[in-house]
């Protein structure tokens, strides 16, 4: 069962929202399905021509023209978030919402075995990179009138499972990292939730299913409904919570 909300067509209007990882996948759903509902999409990624193909289609679709930021989250570094931070306000003088949901799954294995080389670049980008770039953003954010910030998590996020270490680690600390900021910002504007796609048929989930058939999974644009609804103001009272795409 998928989320039932169902997304007014204007919920975005006026709003400018950055996505990480916007190049394919869920990242580049939710930026057409944004811009189609209004918003002006900010596409961070580090392949600019993926980049481009969602500029392309968002604007042939009759979305605003969104902006595109090209950054390999691995090399980033706080000054780099910085200054994308003021470019932002200079030219849209606030932030109203950002998904962060770049993430690098790593090779499942068992915890002995993991790479120290490994282990820190999926740090890098699932933890650090989210942490840095959130303190950058919060100015930006805290000019909105209401500002959302989504982090992606997963089942292994809430329960450790084996030969998943790494990626479970780091989803534990995205866990901790929106429950803190959740509670530092209650009522003050800006709000922290994670959201949990489950299953879903991206290029993440076949590299680490790759006997599954892609078929059987939910797309990316079946999910949209719960992005859609913490990105807009009906879930204005939801701070703090972790909310299932697909709910068992």
């Amino acid at each position: 069962m998928s989320h039932p909300y169902q997304a007014p067509a204007n919920l975005l209007v006026n709003k400018t929202i950055l996505i990480t990882g916007a190049g394919d996948g869920i990242g580049a759903q939710a930026a057409k399905t944004y811009a189609a509902h209004g918003a002006t999409c900010i596409l961070l990624g580090k392949t600019v021509k993926k980049l481009e193909q969602i500029y392309d289609a968002i604007v042939s679709a009759g979305g605003a023209q969104p902006a595109i930021v090209p950054l390999d989250l691995k090399g980033a570094t706080l000054r780099n978030y910085q200054d994308m931070a003021q470019s932002i306000i200079d030219q849209f003088g606030a932030l109203d919402g950002l998904l962060h949901n770049a993430s690098m799954l790593g090779h499942l294995s068992v915890f002995k075995d993991i790479p120290d080389t490994e282990w820190l670049d999926v740090m890098q980008i699932n933890v650090n990179a989210a942490a840095f770039m959130t303190q950058a953003l919060l100015p930006a954010l805290e000019r909105a009138k209401q500002a959302s910030v989504i982090f992606t998590t997963s089942s292994v996020g809430r329960k450790g499972r084996a030969f998943w270490g790494t990626y479970s680690v780091s989803k534990f600390a995205t866990e901790g990292m929106m429950q803190v900021l959740a509670c530092e910002y209650e009522n003050r504007g800006v709000r922290f939730n994670c959201i949990n796609p489950g299953a879903t048929r991206t290029n993440m989930r076949a590299s680490a299913y790759p006997a599954e058939d892609p078929k059987s999974l939910k797309t990316p644009a079946d999910i949209m409904p719960l992005y859609l609804y913490l990105m807009g103001e009906d879930s204005s009272k939801v701070n703090g919570q972790t909310l299932d795409c697909q709910p068992k």
